[in-house]
């Protein structure tokens, strides 16, 4: 008999006091490890989750997402973990999905679960704010452009970041961003590296639509092209790997979108 796999819960924190008493409880009562990396709140973020028990980890500085879950990722491999699911702290993704992505871990024989709040329709969505979602749909149509067959199906959310992930196959991935670009850099390697990955359908919240990116990606012209020019540059560094697939090709100038943000 194939024996359960271990699932470790993770979590990344920023300034997080206005909800992490009601997120934390909710992930625990489902049973499973859960990590939080507080990446350098300014408020109570750190004090709160220390009354819970949980694992946490402490950023004395805001080293940015991409780091966090670069940490996560080698955290989960030195505690040998088999699978890391991610979600975030501001009660944008509903601790009571988790079952969901642990029936699709222990089903399924795939890399990535991840979530998708463009999959299918759910009472409770809300409309996203105008430029994230542009951004979203404009570089979600990109990457399945550019990695043609390697991520089939096609995915429908580039930007979720509740998701379910194999540890070994993610620690095969050379992953360096440190930022929100993070998920175009995941993609690009994850096609690269042959993951099979399968989408869960997610619910759309938005709780905070002033949502702040940092270091001048809150203008979403800027961020647009942040994004496109990490695709391009990891799309250049995957390629030997990538060239089998005629669906992958050298992205040209930026096109235009209407509006822009994810």
């Amino acid at each position: 008999m194939r024996r359960a796999p271990t699932i470790l819960i993770a979590i990344p924190a920023h300034n997080e006091t206005a909800s992490i008493d009601r997120v934390l409880p909710a992930v625990l009562e489902h049973g499973l490890p859960v990590l939080l990396i507080d990446d350098g709140s300014t408020d109570q973020t750190a004090a709160r989750a220390s009354a819970w028990p949980v694992e946490l980890v402490r950023n004395s500085a805001n080293l940015g997402y991409g780091r966090v879950m670069r940490d996560i990722f080698a955290f989960a491999n030195a505690r040998a973990f088999d699978w890391v699911i991610t979600m975030d702290c501001d009660e944008q993704h509903e601790p009571r999905l988790i079952p969901a992505f642990v029936d699709a871990i222990r089903r399924d024989d795939t890399d990535v679960v991840s979530g998708s709040r463009y999959l299918r329709r759910f009472a409770s969505d809300q409309v996203a704010p105008g430029q994230r979602r542009e951004i979203n749909r404009t570089l979600t149509a990109e990457l399945n452009e550019a990695l043609g067959a390697y991520l089939s199906p096609p995915i429908t959310d580039a930007f979720c970041g509740f998701k379910a992930y194999r540890t070994d196959a993610c620690h095969a991935l050379r992953l360096t961003a440190d930022g929100y670009e993070f998920p175009i850099q995941f993609w690009v390697q994850a096609a690269a590296n042959r993951l099979k990955v399968r989408e869960l359908a997610v619910p759309r919240l938005y709780l905070d639509a002033s949502r702040s990116f940092g270091d001048g990606l809150d203008d979403p012209t800027v961020r647009l092209a942040h994004y496109r020019a990490t695709l391009a540059s990891e799309i250049d560094h995957c390629r030997g790997r990538l060239a089998s697939s005629r669906a992958v090709r050298r992205r040209g100038a930026a096109r235009p979108v209407s509006g822009a943000g994810a």
